[in-house]
C-alpha cells in the first residue's frame, strides 16, 4: 500500500510542479510578438527573464531567512504560491502596456514560484527515502516541460499572446489546486520546525553541503542562460536558414523539455551508481556543448538540432541530484530551509549570466557567445568530485556517492 501510495504522490506532485512551473517563460516564450507590440531590444528580452530570477531570489531569501518552507504547512505554502503567481501573471496578460508595469508583474510571479518549486521538492522528499534521486528527477524533469510548455503553447496556439499568456495562469493555477486537494504529506516529514535564524549559518559550515551547492551554482551559471537564450539562437538561426517560424517554437520546446528526459535517465542512474559521478558526467557533456554549439549556428537544422537536444538533456539532468544531496546531506528538520537557500544562491548566480549573453552576441556573434558559460559545469565538476571523496559522501544515495 504504501509502495503504491509514493507513487501516486509521485505522479501528483510532479503534475502540479509541472503546471505552476509554465508561469516561468510565459513571456519571453511570447517575445517575437511581445517585442514587436512594445518595441523590445535584446535588453528589453532579457529583462523579462532577470525579473523572474530576481523575484525568485526575493522570495527564496525571505523563505530561508524565516525558515518558512519548514514552519508552515507544505502544502498551504504551495497551492497559495501557485495561485498567486497565476494571478499576477494573468494580470501580465490582462494589464500590461509596457516594460515598467510588465517587469513588476514579472517580479512578482517570481517571487511566488519560490513558493512552488522548494517545496515542491520537500513534499516529494517526504514520500522518498530510497530511490530518492528518481523520485527528484521525475520531479525536476515534470517542471522542466513545464518551462517548456509556453513555447508549445505559442506553436499551437492563439497569435494573441496575452491569450496564450491566460492559459498559462490557468494551468499553474490548476497545479495548485492539485496539491491542495489531493496530495498529502508522506510518511518521512518531519513535524514543523521552529524559527531558526542560526539554521542559515549551520548549512554554509556543512562541508558536505557547501560542496553540494558549489556543485549547483556551477551547474546554474549555464541552465538558466541556456534555456533562455537557445530558443533566440535557435529562431535566428532558423530564419536565416529559411526555416517556418513555428519550427522554432516546436524546436524550442523539444530542446527545453528534451532535460525531462535527462532528468528522470539521470535520477535513475544517479540511485544505483552515484549522484557526484552522475552530476560531474552531465556537467562535462553540457559544458562540452558550450563550447561547441556555436558552431552549428545557421547550419541546417538536421545538424544543429540534435546537438541542441542533447545540450537541452544534459544541461539540466544533474539539477535534481544537487536537490537529493541537501535532503541527504542537511538537518532532517530543516530541508526546506536548505534546498531554498540553494535555490535562492543559485538562481542569484543565473541573473548574471542571464545578462552576460547579449553583449557577448553583439560583440563576438552567437558562434562564441555561450562558451562564457562553460567555466560553470567546469566548477561543477570539481567541487562534485571533491565531494565524492569525503566521509560525507557515504550519506549520498545510500552509500553509493
Amino acid at each position: 500500500m504504501h509502495n503504491t501510495a509514493r507513487w501516486r504522490a509521485l505522479l501528483l506532485i510532479s503534475t502540479a510542479e509541472l503546471l505552476g512551473m509554465t508561469l516561468w517563460f510565459s513571456a519571453s516564450a511570447s517575445v517575437p510578438a511581445l517585442g514587436e507590440e512594445w518595441h523590445l531590444d535584446s535588453y528589453g528580452v532579457a529583462g523579462l527573464t532577470l525579473a523572474v530570477q530576481f523575484g525568485f531570489v526575493a522570495g527564496t531569501l525571505l523563505g530561508a531567512l524565516v525558515n518558512l518552507p519548514d514552519i508552515l504547512d507544505t502544502r498551504y505554502l504551495f497551492t497559495f504560491s501557485a495561485l498567486a503567481g497565476a494571478a499576477c501573471n494573468a494580470l501580465f496578460a490582462l494589464v500590461a502596456r509596457g516594460l515598467a508595469l510588465g517587469l513588476t508583474l514579472r517580479f512578482l510571479t517570481g517571487m511566488c514560484l519560490a513558493g512552488v518549486y522548494p517545496p515542491g521538492m520537500k513534499l516529494m522528499a517526504t514520500w522518498f527515502r530510497s530511490g530518492r534521486g528518481l523520485a527528484i528527477g521525475f520531479l525536476v524533469g515534470a517542471l522542466t516541460i513545464g518551462k517548456a510548455s509556453p513555447y508549445l503553447i505559442n506553436a499551437l496556439g492563439s497569435a494573441n499572446w496575452r491569450a496564450n499568456v491566460l492559459v498559462v495562469s490557468l494551468l499553474g493555477a490548476l497545479g495548485g489546486s492539485i496539491v491542495l486537494l489531493a496530495v498529502a504529506e508522506g510518511p518521512y516529514a518531519a513535524p514543523n520546525a521552529p524559527f531558526d535564524l542560526a539554521q542559515v549559518a549551520r548549512i554554509f559550515r556543512n562541508r558536505g553541503l557547501r560542496l553540494a551547492n558549489f556543485g549547483y551554482f556551477g551547474h546554474m551559471w549555464e541552465l538558466y542562460a541556456m534555456w533562455t537564450w537557445a530558443p533566440v539562437m535557435l529562431r535566428a538561426s532558423l530564419a536565416a536558414t529559411g526555416g517556418h517560424a513555428r519550427l522554432a517554437e516546436y524546436a524550442s520546446f523539444v530542446v527545453l523539455g528534451a532535460g525531462a528526459a535527462g532528468c528522470v535517465a539521470a535520477g535513475w542512474i544517479a540511485d544505483r551508481v552515484g549522484r557526484t559521478t552522475v552530476t560531474a558526467a552531465s556537467m562535462a557533456a553540457s559544458g562540452l556543448c558550450c563550447l561547441t554549439i556555436g558552431f552549428l549556428y545557421q547550419s541546417r537544422p538536421a545538424l544543429l538540432l540534435p546537438v541542441a537536444a542533447f545540450w537541452g538533456a544534459t544541461v539540466v539532468a544533474d539539477s535534481a541530484q544537487f536537490s537529493a544531496c541537501v535532503t541527504e546531506l542537511g538537518d532532517p528538520r530543516y530541508i526546506g530551509t536548505a534546498l531554498t537557500l540553494q535555490t535562492c544562491l543559485g538562481f542569484l548566480l543565473t541573473t548574471a549570466s542571464v545578462a552576460l549573453i547579449p553583449p557577448l552576441v553583439a560583440n563576438v556573434g552567437w558562434r562564441y557567445g555561450f562558451m562564457a558559460l562553460a567555466p560553470g559545469p567546469a566548477f561543477g565538476v570539481w567541487a562534485m568530485l571533491r565531494l565524492r571523496g569525503l566521509p560525507e559522501a557515504t550519506r549520498i544515495a545510500q552509500g553509493r556517492r
